[in-house]
């Protein structure tokens, strides 16, 4: 924000940490520092803005308790934390209440954007909107010269749409990290040698910021010249937003299958001890080495990647549209592709092609039904029906890479087996079903003859 003209008052908690920045990285810019929050407040223009950046949870809602006596009706609130959206609606209404302004504002980039210009997804009170602008669009990074970054509509919109970015983001860290196992495991390629194939994808229609950082990371050595990332344990961590994502999809009924498997496998990952001794006792293939064309085998990889990505990002804005009729939020889904087409974790060129979709049709149903998508599915498919099978008979789990597929074949697929499934429930728990001929009505059937008339009523659970 300095950089760009701006003057910023800065306060930590830690008023030491104050200090040692406005000496060292603050030094000779116009950030000022304050030393208490009624310091911090004193000091800004009204209407305030005072944006913080705090973990998730309780530590937003003490610090908005302890900015509360030094603001007054108009001053701005922004969390630019990844705080859960239902807590942003919540903090939204009340602040509203008091006569203050409240924003949710999504923040992604890592290091790199935080310091040359982020994602910024920011939602809340309108009214807050107009004063924030010149200053979130300034230091935004830009794509195709636009900003990163716009209002993105009413309460928790703005931390719903980060929230299902970052479940997009454990999608595509899955999907990579299974073509690295498959790479590794199956094909026995060096490292270097696969720092060198993300490298060549990176190059075409896979070209974003997480195939680039996976590149560099397969080829960084250790002090003892050998790869840092194999001497890495494989348990991953995670804080919680791609979880949401998934207990957001199931509660909205939208089948969001390749996050929720991608959260799965961070979990199956932390159970550590219990793999290393399953792998002592439990049989797999006897043979665990790809004795096929290998040329092959990595051009359809690449394939069944981008296929899988276009299925995650699909099922991903299924999301949204979903939620923007739960919530009666006003989405602009081409612009929430540029605000990640750039600055954020999962910026990439293929985002400039979902924007395009909804430049083309802003009402429609699914990213599946535009040709450019058809066309690519069409084209990768038999990579990707290659991929998945080679993994199942080397005995590699790609759960992220094989779930795209299988919703891809459901949502292609005219007449699923439910219909069996609605008979086996009326049949045991007399749920009712309806039939082909006659949608919308219910009825029952005494399967056994031992039954009766009597139905469960009709719910949703």
């Amino acid at each position: 924000m300095n950089d760009h003209g701006f003057v910023v008052c800065a306060f930590n908690r830690t008023v030491s940490k104050v200090d040692h920045f406005l000496t060292n990285e603050a030094k000779d810019t116009k950030i000022v520092g304050a030393h208490s929050i009624e310091e911090l407040c004193r000091k800004l223009k009204r209407p305030r803005k005072v944006m913080m950046l705090v973990k998730a949870g309780s530590a937003v809602d003490a610090f908005i308790d302890q900015l509360l006596p030094y603001l007054e009706a108009g001053d701005i609130i922004i969390d630019g934390g990844n705080s859960h959206y239902p807590d942003t609606i919540r903090r939204t209404k009340e602040l509203e209440a008091k006569g203050l302004l409240f924003v949710g504002c999504g923040v992604s980039g890592g290091e790199e954007g935080a310091r040359y210009g982020p994602s910024l997804m920011p939602g809340g009170s309108p009214a807050a909107w107009p004063h924030l602008k010149p200053i979130f669009q300034a230091v935004a990074a830009k794509a195709d010269g636009e900003p990163c970054c716009d209002w993105v509509g009413e309460t928790g919109a703005g931390h719903y749409v980060k929230m299902v970015h970052n479940g997009i983001e454990y999608g595509d860290m899955q999907m990579i990290c299974e073509a690295y196992h498959l790479l590794r495991d199956g094909l026995g390629v060096s490292d270097d040698e696969i720092g060198d194939i993300f490298d060549h994808w990176n190059k075409g229609e896979l070209n974003s910021f997480l195939i680039e950082i996976t590149r560099d990371i397969m080829k960084f050595k250790d002090t003892d010249g050998s790869p840092l990332v194999e001497k890495i344990r494989d348990t991953a961590g995670q804080k919680g937003t791609g979880k949401w994502t998934a207990v957001s999809s199931l509660d909205m009924g939208v089948p969001v299958t390749l996050i929720g498997e991608a959260v799965f496998a961070r979990c199956l990952s932390a159970l550590k001890d219990e793999r290393i001794r399953a792998s002592k006792i439990l049989a797999g293939p006897t043979n665990v080495k790809f004795q096929g064309d290998r040329k092959q085998f990595i051009e359809y990889l690449g394939q069944a990647l981008y296929a899988a990505k276009i299925i995650s990002y699909a099922q991903g804005f299924m999301l949204l549209r979903e939620a923007a009729k739960e919530f009666n939020w006003h989405l602009n889904y081409g612009g929430i592709a540029l605000m990640w087409k750039g600055g954020c974790i999962i910026r990439s060129a293929f985002l400039g092609d979902i924007k395009h979709a909804y430049v083309q049709n802003p009402n429609i149903e699914s990213l599946l039904f535009d040709p450019f998508f058809q066309t690519a599915l069409g084209k990768a498919q038999d990579g990707w029906r290659y991929i998945a099978s080679n993994s199942v008979n080397l005995g590699i789990p790609t759960p992220a890479i094989t779930t795209a597929l299988t919703f891809y074949d459901g949502y292609r697929t005219e007449r699923l087996p439910a219909n069996l499934l609605q008979a086996q429930r009326d049949y045991f728990g007399a749920h009712t079903y309806e039939l082909l001929d006659e949608p919308g009505k219910y009825v029952h059937t005494n399967w056994t003859g031992r039954g009766g008339n009597v139905t469960s009523g009709t719910y949703e659970a």
